[in-house]
């Protein structure tokens, strides 16, 4: 079994050779004294053409089958533009059926209506589909950009342990019992956070790793359980510096991938600066539209609903759109659901027609704020008005999510664009009421601004920190931050999150001991592969470019994992399930 040329490889100037091709029938046409066939790789497809006297040989050949077929090139007559070989096809001379194959429970093509979990089910055939294999080397290209930038700018590849120690802080750790250990678990890395730092502390300098990461968390679109990500670790630099470091990566990926020369530097926003425009710390900003502040206009305001949202120094944001005429009632409900559904108590809905501002909450509202918001929100004629009151950041959220979703449904900009931002100057911690305390807004380890050192003790929720995400079309590619590299800082830290001195030992204790030696200054990022490859390839979803991946039940319906173990392997391990 031995092929001359791959399936998408054949063209006009290729008329007269002798060629062998091995593939799988992607489809089978029966016109008597001549069969058509079909045959597909993962480069393509050609047309094999089989007059009568090899008709009888493929009788019984079904999609699917696998085909090894010698012949001829020749010209077709009736061309197929649409195909990179459709200039040509093979006149058959030999043929073996290699392979046969079962009826398949969905076509192998691009198009196709089988539910997702019979896609999973049979993953290694929807991987045969064109459309997914072009999807997977996409990825491939991306990451073979990335190896060779890294490689290029001094950067070593180092890999860290997959079997490690909870220190659970944000998702939950995934756990593996230690059969040698009674009692004792690893878990798996969320991610290689504090190894990549302890490589800065071994004087690696500069670090990096395509790494596998868990995380026990609900699934999403955009989310899994086990991802990839490209981490990267650098002493000695800046946030400037790494920043642009990431944006000559990117750079690199547009044009070796996409073949797009992206420009730089990219546009950086404040965290406050974001939420305030666009609702959301990771805006997409292929479209205009912004939240506009209105809290001055409402101050005194006898509408209930903005009395109550102004308490507490709230906030009230209003976001226009066009064509307000088209809105019913049912469609303004929707808006209010999804508005609840993101933090809102509710969404005021006005209507201008005709100069007029209509709506049923305008009856609470004054002359004087009626003339100012006009005036403020620079309102035209069919226009909708949304407003949400409350506090800042659930209010700004709130509508940021309408916001996304107006850029979505009207479709407002280009899907064909790439536009890449960062955000900067996060704030350092975050305070939950529910639970008492403070947490990281990104992990424990970032560095706080030098400048509000003072506020860690006075004012924690004002303190920013050396964090910045880089954005690319509303999704977050990843995010970084520069370290904590002093261990009398690292352990401060640790107190501001409610953690004991108990709880710093036995969780971090390797690690603070660590820092006492020297720790350089440094700072990382990681990205996201998964979500660069699903923008990239055009994708809804991370799992169209993960080869196995869990649905949205966290299952694999392929393998059926996970699965109940026997009692064997429970008694090994020490574990008794619980009813």
């Amino acid at each position: 079994m031995s092929r001359s040329h791959v399936n998408g490889e054949l063209r006009i100037s290729d008329v007269g050779k002798k060629v062998t091709l091995i593939g799988w029938v992607a489809k089978r046409r029966n016109l008597g004294s001549l069969v058509f066939i079909d045959l597909r790789d993962r480069t393509g497809i050609t047309q094999i053409v089989f007059d009568e006297t090899l008709t009888e040989q493929v009788r019984s050949v079904r999609s699917e089958y696998i085909l090894e077929v010698s012949g001829t090139v020749i010209e077709r007559e009736s061309k197929n533009a649409n195909m990179p070989t459709g200039d040509i096809e093979v006149k058959a001379e030999q043929v073996k059926i290699i392979n046969s194959a079962n009826q398949t429970p969905f076509i192998i093509a691009d198009d196709t209506d089988a539910l997702e979990d019979t896609r999973l089910k049979y993953r290694y055939l929807d991987l045969r589909r064109p459309v997914l294999q072009q999807k997977l080397f996409t990825r491939a290209k991306i990451v073979k950009a990335m190896h060779e930038y890294l490689d290029d700018n001094g950067f070593i590849e180092v890999e860290t342990p997959v079997l490690g120690k909870s220190t659970p802080e944000g998702a939950r750790d995934y756990l593996v019992p230690s059969r040698v250990h009674p009692g004792c678990f690893y878990a798996l890395p969320q991610s290689p956070q504090q190894f990549k730092q302890l490589l800065m502390v071994a004087g690696f300098e500069r670090y990096y790793q395509v790494a596998r990461c868990f995380r026990d968390e609900d699934l999403r679109a955009d989310r899994q359980l086990d991802f990839t990500q490209l981490d990267i670790e650098m002493s000695f630099m800046s946030q400037d510096e790494i920043i642009t470091m990431t944006e000559g990566l990117l750079k690199k990926v547009m044009k070796d991938v996409k073949g797009i020369d992206v420009q730089t530097p990219f546009r950086r926003f404040k965290y406050a600066d974001a939420i305030n425009r666009y609702g959301s710390d990771k805006p997409d900003t292929r479209f205009a539209l912004e939240l506009v502040e209105c809290r001055d206009i409402f101050v005194n305001s006898q509408f209930k609903a903005f009395e109550e949202g102004l308490k507490e120094d709230g906030t009230i944001k209003a976001l226009v759109i066009d064509g307000a005429d088209g809105y019913s009632r049912k469609d303004t409900d929707k808006l209010t659901d999804l508005a609840k559904k993101n933090g809102a108590k509710g969404l005021v809905v006005c209507k201008y027609i005709g100069g007029v501002l209509e709506g049923s909450p305008v009856k609470f509202f004054s002359e004087d704020e009626i003339s100012a918001l006009k005036e403020r929100l620079q309102l035209k004629d069919n226009q909708l008005v949304l407003m949400v009151s409350g506090n800042w950041i659930k209010a700004s959220t709130a509508l940021g999510a309408l916001r996304s979703y107006f850029g979505k449904t009207l479709k407002l900009y280009d899907p064909s664009t790439f536009d890449f931002l960062w955000i900067v100057d996060f704030p350092l911690l975050e305070y939950s009421e529910e639970d008492g305390r403070y947490y990281s807004v990104h992990h424990p380890f970032t560095r706080p601004h030098d400048e509000d050192l003072d506020l860690l003790e006075s004012d924690p929720l004002k303190v920013r920190s050396y964090a910045y995400d880089i954005v690319l079309n509303g999704y977050e590619l990843g995010g970084g931050s520069l370290r904590i590299y002093d261990c009398d800082m690292q352990e401060k830290m640790f107190e501001i999150l409610s953690l004991s001195k108990e709880e710093i030992a036995n969780r971090f204790g390797f690690f603070i001991d660590a820092l006492k030696y020297g720790t350089p200054p440094h700072g990382g990022l990681a990205l996201g592969l998964d979500r660069v490859a699903m923008i990239l390839t055009g994708s809804e979803s991370l799992r169209d470019v993960i080869a196995f991946p869990k649905n949205a039940s966290a299952k694999d319906p392929m393998s059926d994992a996970p699965t109940t173990v026997d009692q064997k392997q429970l008694d090994e391990l020490h574990i008794r399930i619980v009813e």
